[in-house]
């Protein structure tokens, strides 16, 4: 099977970034096919450390790498991650990067009214605030621009009073100025011959490459339990997340995602608002999270942190079709003596082994926990399964069984190297 797609199969924060770059030395491609600069990724290579946001992870291999229409692009954080790059010595030209040329923008305005929404509303989203949500609701409203439309000014024009004739009451409404359109369009036309060279049809170049036998490896951000659709809704991001996107993502079609890799912590976390059953408030609870580093890329936000879920994990499983996970992250449970699983919920005095779609039922949600042993050896680093001591086998088989999906590679620090390959997912 040639192509992969990886996603995060909890809250995301998973891992994800080392793993699509480990996977990159066996891609050709790398696609990027939802959310926006909301997702980070820390890349350690070697000495070096690279954080993404918004560029596929495959760059710093030196892969081409594509945006695709279902990603929400920036342009001026765009050109500030690329200027990043360069000055680590990673040079991003339009040989490397594509944008797909029907994407969407985010605008000054979608980040004003992210902020301004997220500081009025008494139950708060807990967002990043840089304007994902608005730019998903403009593009849905087909109000949207376009890269595309930054090379045709008259097409410019006439969208920026659509858009922010929607937008005027909006910002009236929470306080903040009128824009001016012809400052809007005057700061989109000085930015648009430096985002055009990246600018293509994404679907036709993919459409190309995969009739030539290369192969494709898509980058999913966030998790599936973020889902529009499938995740904690309201507390959820503003894009689809689940594998299926990666076709609608990026126009290759459906066949296109292929094998399914599911990124897995070894336990849980969560950054934001929402519901969270196995969230630790005690002395473990912070174990993970310090010897986790468990801090957001992006929003620099503590993560709350808890045991492991499989009841989600195996939801996120059927949801994205997952064939293999990768599990990370192993090596921050060495030295607790008891760890717990979740294996399904009480809700009330029913037992429930999904996570139901409604709020309340949510917040009500009771963990199951069966007990196992935990090791005193180390993990960290290991480079095969030997290397591993016979308890944190145990548990990583256990959550084979829980989430009826294996293990494929096994993360044991956020080193390239440090990974445990079982079944190679682009010879699955």
């Amino acid at each position: 099977m040639a192509n992969v797609t990886v996603i995060g199969a909890q809250w995301g924060d998973e891992g994800k970034g080392k793993l699509v770059d480990w996977l990159s030395n066996r891609a050709d491609v790398v696609v990027r096919f939802q959310g926006g600069h909301n997702a980070g990724h820390t890349l350690v290579v070697g000495n070096q450390t690279y954080k993404l946001s918004l560029l596929p992870s495959g760059v710093v291999q030196g892969k081409l790498s594509i945006i695709g229409n279902g990603v929400v692009v920036d342009p001026w954080h765009l050109l500030k991650e690329i200027a990043t790059l360069g000055d680590q010595g990673v040079m991003i030209t339009p040989d490397l990067l594509v944008v797909a040329d029907n994407a969407c923008l985010i605008l000054p305005i979608h980040r004003d009214l992210d902020q301004a929404r997220e500081a009025a509303a008494l139950n708060k989203i807990g967002t990043t605030g840089r304007g994902i949500g608005p730019a998903y609701e403009d593009k849905v409203g087909r109000r949207a621009i376009r890269v595309a439309d930054l090379a045709d000014r008259e097409a410019l024009e006439a969208k920026i009073d659509r858009l922010l004739a929607h937008h005027a009451p909006l910002r009236r409404g929470l306080g903040l100025p009128d824009v001016d359109p012809a400052a809007l369009l005057a700061e989109l036309e000085a930015i648009a011959p430096r985002v055009l060279v990246y600018a293509r049809p994404a679907w036709l170049l993919l459409d190309e490459l995969v009739k030539t036998g290369k192969r494709v490896l898509f980058e999913g951000a966030q998790g599936a339990l973020l889902d529009v659709d499938h995740g904690t809704y309201p507390y959820v991001t503003s894009s689809n997340t689940v594998a299926g996107q990666a076709a609608a993502g990026s126009g290759l079609g459906p066949k296109g995602p292929g094998y399914v890799l599911g990124i897995v912590k070894a336990y849980t976390t969560r950054v934001g608002e929402g519901p969270f059953p196995t969230e630790l408030f005690d002395a473990v609870g912070e174990h993970l999270g310090t010897v986790g580093r468990e801090v957001g890329t992006v929003t620099g936000r503590s993560r709350r942190c808890g045991w492991f879920d499989a009841a989600l994990v195996r939801q996120s499983v059927a949801l994205n079709g997952i064939a293999g996970i990768a599990l990370t992250k192993l090596d921050v449970l060495d030295g607790l003596p008891t760890l717990k699983i979740c294996t399904g919920y009480r809700l009330g005095d029913q037992e429930i082994s999904y996570l139901p779609s409604g709020l309340k039922a949510q917040s009500q949600l009771v963990p199951v926990y069966e007990e196992m042993e935990g090791w005193s050896g180390t993990t960290q680093g290991a480079r095969s399964w030997k290397d591993l001591p016979a308890s944190a086998v145990k548990y990583v088989r256990r959550i084979e069984e829980l989430i009826g999906a294996p293990v494929a590679l096994l993360s044991t620090s956020p080193q390239r190297d440090d990974t445990i390959l079982m079944r190679d997912p682009f010879h699955d």
